[in-house]
C-alpha cells in the first residue's frame, strides 16, 4: 500500500471510532439522567417515593 491509501485507511478507522464513541456517550447520557431527580419521571424518583412508602408502612405497623 502506498502512503495515501494508509492515510486514508487510517481516516476511516478514526473516523469510524470517533462515531462509535460519540454514539456510547449518548447513550450513557441518557443512562445517567435516569438517575437524578427531575421531579417525578426519572427512576431515581420513583425509587425514592417507593422507599417513603414503605418507611410509612413500617412505622405503621410497628405501631399496632
Amino acid at each position: 500500500m502506498t502512503a495515501p491509501e494508509w492515510a486514508g485507511f487510517a481516516a476511516g478507522i478514526t473516523t469510524t471510532l470517533i462515531g462509535l464513541l460519540a454514539g456510547f456517550r449518548w447513550l450513557v447520557k441518557g443512562w445517567l439522567n435516569e438517575l437524578l431527580p427531575n421531579g417525578g419521571k426519572s427512576l431515581k424518583d420513583q425509587v425514592t417515593r417507593l422507599e417513603q412508602r414503605l418507611d410509612e408502612l413500617i412505622i405503621v405497623i410497628s405501631r399496632k
